[in-house]
């Protein structure tokens, strides 16, 4: 399994990197944690270079959340509310949780979209309510460029570091990744099958 993903990231180049990144904050295939840990993993074959390897990367993270931002700036909020009820199953986001999100937003400021970043829940979702806000262009992607930056980094630079351990350890490491894998896919349908509408839609 190990080789396999390598071979299908390695494949798709740094394009391939760009596009999975993106689409990873709008629908997630693949969690980042996998796309950039592995691909830290071909930074230490000589495979790929870490610093196209993590501003591509980033690059892909600000596109697929600049989707949201556009959304949340383009759309009222009756707009927002009938989209998450038509589509919002599919995609396990809930109106519940746009409302969270706008909370936190409005408590912390701009900033949050940086800090949540390291957040593995309302690091995508941050971005609605601040496209809602109006959150000035340069801001939002600044900030999302800079929060993504570190965390796509930290996740190159493990992949790196780990790449002798997932070699010596191929088959302990396909199973753990796996294992993840797996688990994503139960926790995708869990949130599909689990998922409500809000209560002015129910």
């Amino acid at each position: 399994m190990n080789s396999f993903i390598l071979n299908a990231i390695a494949g798709g180049g740094y394009i391939g990197i760009f596009i999975l990144m993106a689409l990873e904050n709008i629908f997630p295939p693949m969690p980042s944690e996998i796309i950039m840990g592995y691909g830290g993993v071909l930074v230490a074959q000589g495979r790929m270079t870490f610093a196209p390897l993590l501003i591509i990367g980033t690059l892909g993270t600000v596109a697929g959340n600049y989707f949201w931002y556009w959304l949340g700036s383009r759309w009222r909020e009756e707009d927002l509310k009938r989209f998450i009820a038509k589509r919002g199953r599919w995609l396990t986001f809930e109106w519940e949780e746009f409302e969270k999100s706008r909370r936190i937003f409005r408590k912390h400021g701009d900033w949050i979209v940086f800090l949540l970043r390291f957040s593995p829940f309302l690091r995508t979702i941050i971005s609605l309510p601040a496209g809602l806000a109006r959150m000035k262009l340069w801001r939002f992607l600044l900030f999302t460029f800079l929060g993504s930056l570190v965390w796509n980094g930290a996740l190159i630079w493990g992949g790196r570091s780990l790449a002798g351990l997932i070699g010596e350890y191929e088959t302990y490491a396909s199973w753990a990744v796996g294992g993840f894998i797996g688990l994503g896919a139960v926790w995708y349908a869990w949130r599909v099958w689990k998922w409500k509408p809000s209560e002015s839609e129910s």
